[in-house]
């Protein structure tokens, strides 16, 4: 603000009206200050380094570099994916085959899918468990 009166009196009612702006606004101020800071820490995640590429995870029960088995607890955190592989012939499509994510015999472009989907898929008459990988019992899904 430019010019202010001279006068105390008016100073004071002005002053006034700027405490009660600050207290009515108190709650906005709050929000905002939230606000930017909610900006700060995602503008510090986007300029950080990335972050160095963990291994792929692998499957519960298989023996890890060296032969050495998992214990079991790294063995209950290990993630297990699935993947669903589509088969086309000039004849029409064959049934789909559910595969674990690591298998070694998918061909073509599978499509990633979380156990929930994997375990419905494999009740699904035109979706099988790939005979290699056993996805079915991975899941607990048996005929």
């Amino acid at each position: 603000m430019s010019d202010l009166p001279p006068d105390p009196v008016r100073l004071r009612v002005i002053l006034a009206h700027l405490d009660k702006q600050v207290a009515d606004h108190e709650t906005v101020g709050i929000y905002l200050h939230l606000q930017r800071k909610a900006v700060q820490e995602a503008l510090a995640r986007a300029e950080a380094p990335p972050p160095a590429e963990a291994p792929p995870p692998r499957r519960p029960g298989r023996p890890a570099k060296g032969g050495k088995m998992l214990p079991p607890l790294a063995q209950a955190k290990a993630r297990v994916g699935f993947a669903v592989q589509q088969k086309r012939t000039p004849d029409g499509p064959e049934p789909a085959v559910i595969h674990v994510d690591d298998c070694t015999m998918i061909e073509g472009t599978p499509h990633p899918v979380s156990d929930h989907e994997a375990r419905v898929s494999l009740t699904d008459p035109n979706m099988e468990p790939c005979a290699f990988c056993r996805p079915d019992t991975e899941l607990g899904v048996l005929d």
